[in-house]
């Protein structure tokens, strides 16, 4: 029982190791796949929304530029700093201040409504050329000197838009732009408006798409984040953001987009617009482990999913194998009983797969050696009984390619030798032959005195092969007469000469009872024995019908020698044979 339990179990196995190679394979090209795919449509998703907040922030900055620049070119405020500008006393300057704040709030609040309301308004101030603040919507009795204030030396010079920390530490959005009298003159003074940081809060802040871990924060040009963060309290104005879209962008001046460490060390997937023009950089973040959660999670299922197939697998092929295994352990047992020689034996399986024609052609075999010993037994009975019938020719003949070869003079070359030299002679000419003969493809049927008769059943067809390997077999005989002499010489014995005939015609094959080795009857073995003495010594001559055969092969030259007179009426053309070159 030992050889079907290592099947069951080298099968189970090997379905097994199949199931969970295939598996695995499958979780690897998934997983590799899953991620290249989520790491695709995240980024597409970050670089898109790092576009569209970008532009929003750029024109968030131009329409406050646009609104401000309502305020700079107000005729009333230009007016206003024009009638300041030519007093020269202070006293009477802020005299004057206080008498026209009223002209400039009509002003501001004509501003707010051409903008449609301003909830995002902190303050509007009004500078002059000289650093001093002519009038401010709030904060009017705090006297400052602008001079040194880098956004009125900004605002002198060109509009700009900036965010800043307040005083109490909040964000401010401050927009300034210069006034002037006449476009080819100097500025007359400076409009400072100064913004909640609302407008950018509502672009920053909405992580609509982002997940848990996403985020969208500005950095300006110092490398500080100057929104806030998901993450870190107090994070604007105090955090330091040295990351690789921030080097990119005010080293470079590039976009960034694709995997890296953010500002917490953390590694992200995250897209930035770098807006230089302005000093700022936006970046959207997502962390990547949340990215890649989805295809985790598809990993864990598909590796529960597979243990659980590799466990049902493993049970139907359990259960297979010893389907299997139970008509082979059955004709591996009638296997044993037939080697000790019970040849009644029968798997008698009747399935209709392979194991069930296998056990058919062992009840096939079993049942032929039986009937073979039958019938051996039966042939040994008849030859004990009929000893007296020793040969019985068979019903039917074919046609073959008969051969004989006889020594030159023999009968000459032996008148000198004693009988038991005479008897080496021909030992060692015939046993030489026949060794011959029989390894290129020919059958020794007997020796006739000193000459041997022999065969080539391969003969019986149409192919031209058969023929060459005849052909070639008699070249071979006639080749082995130089070692043949040298082993007569060495025995103090006469060399020898040989003469080869072959023809080809129909052949009775007599069956002897009492030896392994049939005889063979027939005219074309008689003449082919005739024609023998045509032959010059070590040639080979061929009747007619031979010569038809083998006339095509290229390799011999083929020389009519002689007629062979059969009887008065008919005659054999015969044939020499020498190979070309």
């Amino acid at each position: 029982m030992g050889i079907p339990v290592t099947l069951d179990k080298k099968l189970v196995t090997l379905v097994i190791l199949v199931s969970m190679t295939g598996i695995g394979v499958t979780i690897g090209f998934s997983f590799h796949y899953s991620n290249i795919i989520i790491e695709e449509r995240v980024m597409d998703q970050l670089t898109s929304e790092s576009a569209i907040r970008g532009d929003s922030i750029k024109n968030t900055f131009s329409s406050k530029l646009q609104q401000i620049q309502v305020i700079g070119t107000d005729p009333m405020i230009r007016n206003l700093i024009n009638e300041f500008n030519s007093i020269q006393d202070e006293a009477i300057a802020h005299s004057w201040i206080s008498e026209k704040r009223i002209d400039f709030l009509i002003q501001i609040q004509a501003f707010e409504s051409s903008i449609g309301g301003a909830n995002d308004l902190e303050n509007v101030e009004i500078v002059g050329k000289d650093g001093m603040r002519l009038f401010a919507l709030i904060n009017t009795k705090t006297a400052k000197n602008y001079l040194e204030d880098p956004i009125f030396q900004h605002g002198i010079k060109e509009p700009l838009v900036e965010i800043m920390r307040g005083g109490n530490g909040q964000r401010l959005l401050i927009a300034a732009t210069p006034i002037f009298d006449k476009p080819d003159q100097d500025a007359i003074g400076v409009a400072i408006v100064t913004m909640n940081a609302e407008s950018l809060d509502q672009i920053l802040l909405n992580r609509l798409g982002l997940g848990k871990t996403g985020e969208s924060y500005l950095v300006n040009a110092d490398g500080k984040m100057i929104s806030e963060s998901r993450f870190i309290e107090n994070a604007p104005f105090n955090q330091v953001v040295d990351t690789i879209p921030i080097r990119k962008c005010f080293v470079e001046g590039q976009t960034n987009h694709g995997q890296y460490p953010d500002y917490r060390g953390r590694m992200v997937f995250g897209a930035s617009n770098c807006m230089k023009d302005i000093g700022l950089v936006l970046l959207v973040e997502i962390d990547d482990t949340e990215v890649f959660e989805p295809a985790y999670n598809l990993q864990q299922k598909i590796v529960i999913l597979g243990i659980t197939i590799t466990g049902i697998v493993g049970v139907v092929a359990y259960f297979l194998s010893k389907l299997i295994s139970k008509p082979l352990i059955k004709l591996k047992n009638a296997a044993n009983v037939l080697a000790d020689g019970n040849f009644d034996v029968r798997t008698n399986i009747s399935t209709n797969d392979e194991i069930g024609q296998l056990s058919h052609a062992f009840d096939q075999m079993a049942e032929k050696i039986q009937d073979s010993l039958i019938k051996i037994k039966e042939r040994e009975d008849t030859i004990k009984q009929q000893k007296d019938v020793l040969l019985q020719f068979s019903q039917h003949s074919s046609n073959y390619c008969v051969c004989f070869v006889d020594i030159v003079g023999s009968t000459k070359l032996t008148s000198k030798l004693t009988d038991l030299q005479t008897s080496k002679f021909y030992s060692i000419f015939l046993n030489s032959l026949a060794t011959v003969i029989s390894q290129n493809g020919g059958v020794v049927v007997k020796n006739i005195g000193d000459a041997l008769l022999y065969y080539f059943p391969k003969t019986d067809s149409d192919e031209i092969g058969p023929f060459a390997e005849m052909l070639k077999c008699n070249r071979k005989v006639i080749e082995a007469r130089e070692n043949i002499n040298k082993v007569l010489e060495a025995e103090n014995l006469p060399s020898i000469s040989y003469r080869i005939s072959a023809n080809f015609g129909p052949v009775r094959v007599a069956i002897i009872a009492t030896s392994s080795i049939d005889d063979i009857f027939g005219s074309t073995v008689n003449i082919c024995s005739k024609i023998n003495s045509l032959a010059q010594p070590n040639t080979l001559v061929i009747g007619e019908p031979l010569y038809d055969k083998v006339k095509e092969i290229k390799e011999y030259k083929f020389e009519k020698i002689a007629d062979y007179g059969i009887d008065a009426d008919n005659k054999l053309p015969v044939y020499s044979v020498t190979p070309k070159g």
